[in-house]
């Protein structure tokens, strides 16, 4: 990992493809901003169910529909996520918080995991979306109630704590987090796996509506406070770090 203060190497250069889709995903976002005061995290997590119900209805079950650029991308997250799991012949049963139309259910399909699922959202077209994806898949449901959401071996979330909005206060936002985590940890009964934006990024890339956390920050929150189980993944290309956290042996 790069040190403080020396500028880390960079990922792989973006096309001009996607620089656009970058560009007009920021637009898109300050428009909403403009329009919807956010200056709490309350308004942020509204601001993001109306962002959400407004993608998931333009894009439907595709990538754009939950503002991520490319299915390549959001594979590699996934990949980073369930190397909590690394066994496809071993059955476990997976709690996908912050689900979004549920397109891990199509790469753990792909790959032959034995699974059961439960995918949580809280915006109810983007679960209505991933219900007439994925409903008729065995073992698989969603819900927007968080009540609803059982225990489960693994807990996973990809790109839960992205997007902020400019004007939500970064470390209230940060709280938001921890909060969130504690919540995930609580349901999982074997290991849990998350990712974040990293504050290693390239400046000239970063955003006034992401949120960038520390990883070294983050490990460390989840290394005193969680397990001694902790693994930072920061080194696959992208502009963002996954943390798996197991739970230890008994």
């Amino acid at each position: 990992m790069p040190k403080r203060g020396r500028r880390p190497r960079r990922a792989a250069r973006r096309s001009p493809k996607a620089a656009e889709a970058a560009t007009i995903l920021f637009i898109n976002t300050l428009a909403y901003e403009r329009r919807t005061p956010v200056a709490s995290v309350d308004d942020a997590l509204k601001g993001l169910q109306d962002f959400f119900d407004r993608t998931i209805k333009t894009h439907g079950a595709d990538p754009r529909g939950v503002d991520w650029k490319s299915p390549a991308a959001q594979e590699v997250r996934f990949d980073q996520l369930l190397k909590l799991h690394t066994d496809a012949a071993q059955p476990f049963s997976l709690v996908d918080y912050g689900c979004g139309y549920g397109a891990l259910v199509g790469y753990l399909q792909a790959r032959g995991y034995a699974f059961t699922y439960t995918g949580y959202d809280m915006t109810p077209a983007v679960i209505d979306t991933a219900r007439a994806t994925w409903g008729a898949v065995p073992g698989c449901t969603f819900t927007t109630r968080l009540d609803d959401v059982p225990p489960a071996d693994y807990v996973v979330g990809s790109g839960l704590f992205n997007m902020k909005f400019a004007a939500t206060p970064v470390d209230a936002w940060y709280d938001h987090m921890l909060a969130t985590i504690e919540i995930m940890w609580g349901r999982a009964q074997q290991g849990l796996a998350f990712n974040a934006l990293t504050a290693y990024s390239d400046p000239e890339y970063m955003r006034a509506d992401l949120y960038y956390p520390d990883p070294c920050r983050l490990f460390d929150h989840c290394k005193r406070r969680l397990s001694r189980q902790v693994a930072l993944l920061h080194d696959y290309g992208l502009y963002d770090f996954t943390l798996l956290v197991r739970r230890e042996p008994a």
